[in-house]
């Protein structure tokens, strides 16, 4: 491994684990604000930096390729993104005493703990330690649902909890069933835990102990992903948490067990009497979308709402790698990196709104546009935007996930469509509501930056007018590598 690229990992693991020590000592609130926001810069940074240095062997712990970078990269901005909205947000919190100094420093410190956890889970070359980490970051995002400690807080907490201990069980179950599958070809120890090694041998492993693996793992991992009908920690998650977080849950955290699923897909596809894992991925992705879609016409909690989106439109990714070959799974990454910039840019919105209105029920917030233009017209976008409209980037990777799939499985495709319509008029209903109409509730001016959510837009709106050449060939090559 080269020095550079040493440094680069060791900056993307170390700045987070540093900066966590400090903001859980440091007192006051503007001064661990800041520096939550320049450690997560610098973590970005060190990330960028990994696309200029040598690339670095795989190690039997860490592993740097063409897949893995799109995630970190993708992780360490909005991360940082998410910081600059969280400083402002948390300090409206600490202001009405919904916050006390005490949890401002357990936030704070939590928040880069949990950005650790989400970036060694994805350099993790062994899939081990990639499940510890999937853990931290669920353990740290637990804790911060419930720091309000209010009872509906708690519950969603502890829901999330339970839940989450489930999924990540059956994980773990599925983690081992894979070693047991390698064992006998590489042998005892840690190379069976080494997925560039598993992946060398993964023909010869036995095909019936990889099948019942990748069930659990789909079904653990799945759970994370927020897949129907493993969502039900999610929408209560999103709802009582602060608002930075659910932007971190939905733009994040969501995408940490979908690569770790993506992982195991490309394993199990390695071996040819193996159950192939695209149906299964097609059918739970397809579920989640019309599940959600249906469930998004209840909501009468905005957060809740987006919540929801977040189901519909992970079912869209799972389902789009579940349908494979180098057109779908480009349009699974677009979809990806999309919906990650748009959901968050979403709940940076509704987080300020909520703050100004004093609630989140959505029958209590009217006329945005009138009274508070910038985030109106800003929330107005995103739905735009997430609901798969052009000239947006989710429309583009909407549109390659539909042709692609009426070119092969019109049925699916047929169905698909009719959740994204489904979807489309459910968002369309509570937009106007919200966004137009005589205004309700505080007219109070919204101290706010609006700088995170109008550079995930404007990047959203350059993505669906024009995707640099070296970008396209970038995911086309990853999803060759996907198969």
């Amino acid at each position: 491994m080269s020095p550079g690229s040493f440094d680069s990992i060791a900056a993307v693991l170390l700045i987070p684990n540093v900066s966590a020590a400090l903001l859980a000592v440091l007192p006051g609130y503007r001064l661990p604000a800041r520096l939550n926001v320049v450690a997560s810069f610098a973590t970005f940074l060190a990330a960028l930096s990994l696309f200029v240095v040598d690339r670095p062997p795989p190690g039997p712990y860490v592993l740097v390729d063409d897949l893995n970078i799109v995630f970190i990269v993708l992780n360490t901005f909005v991360g940082f993104t998410t910081s600059i909205f969280s400083a402002s947000y948390i300090a409206h919190e600490l202001e009405t005493g919904r916050l006390t100094p005490r949890y401002l420093r357990f936030y704070h410190a939590m928040y880069q703990i949990m950005m650790f956890g989400m970036n060694l889970a994805f350099v993790s070359n062994n899939i081990g330690l990639m499940w510890v980490a999937v853990e931290i970051a669920t353990l740290t995002t637990v804790l911060m649902v419930g720091i309000y400690r209010t009872h509906a807080a708690l519950e969603a907490a502890w829901k999330y909890f339970i839940l989450g201990s489930v999924g990540i069980a059956f994980a773990l179950f599925g983690t081992i069933l894979v070693y047991m599958a390698a064992r006998p070809v590489v042998g005892e120890g840690q190379d069976g835990m080494v997925w560039t090694l598993l992946i060398q041998h993964a023909a010869n492993f036995d095909p019936s102990l990889l099948n019942v693996a990748f069930i659990f793992l789909l079904l653990g991992y799945g759970t994370k992903v927020g897949l129907a009908p493993l969502h039900a920690w999610l929408p209560d998650a999103h709802a009582e948490g602060p608002t930075p977080i659910s932007a971190v849950l939905s733009g994040l955290l969501l995408n940490v067990a979908l690569y770790a699923l993506l992982r195991f897909k490309i394993l199990l596809a390695a071996n040819p009497d193996a159950i192939a894992p695209g149906p299964l991925m097609v059918t739970i992705g397809l579920v989640s979308v019309v599940f959600a879609a249906f469930m998004l016409y209840r909501r009468r909690d905005i957060k809740r709402l987006f919540a929801y989106s977040s189901i519909e439109h992970m079912g869209i990714i799972v389902f789009a790698f579940g349908m494979g070959g180098p057109l779908a799974n480009f349009a699974g990454l677009l979809h990806m990196v999309m919906h990650s910039l748009t959901k968050s840019a979403i709940f940076y919105a509704v987080g300020h709104i909520s703050q100004i209105k004093g609630t989140q029920r959505i029958s209590r917030i009217r006329g945005l546009t009138v009274t508070h233009p910038a985030l109106g017209w800003g929330l107005v976008m995103g739905v735009v935007a997430i609901a798969g409209l052009p000239p947006l980037g989710i429309f583009m990777s909407e549109f390659l996930v539909v042709t692609s799939t009426f070119a092969r499985a019109p049925l699916l495709a047929i169905i698909l469509v009719f959740g994204l319509l489904l979807a489309f008029g459910a968002l369309t209903l509570r937009l106007t509501s919200v966004a137009f109409g005589n205004p309700r509730g505080s007219k109070a001016p919204a101290e706010a930056s609006y700088v995170p959510m109008f550079a995930h837009l404007s990047l959203v709106l350059i993505a669906g007018i024009y995707l640099p050449t070296p970008l396209v060939a970038w995911f086309q090559h990853v999803a060759r590598l996907l198969g």
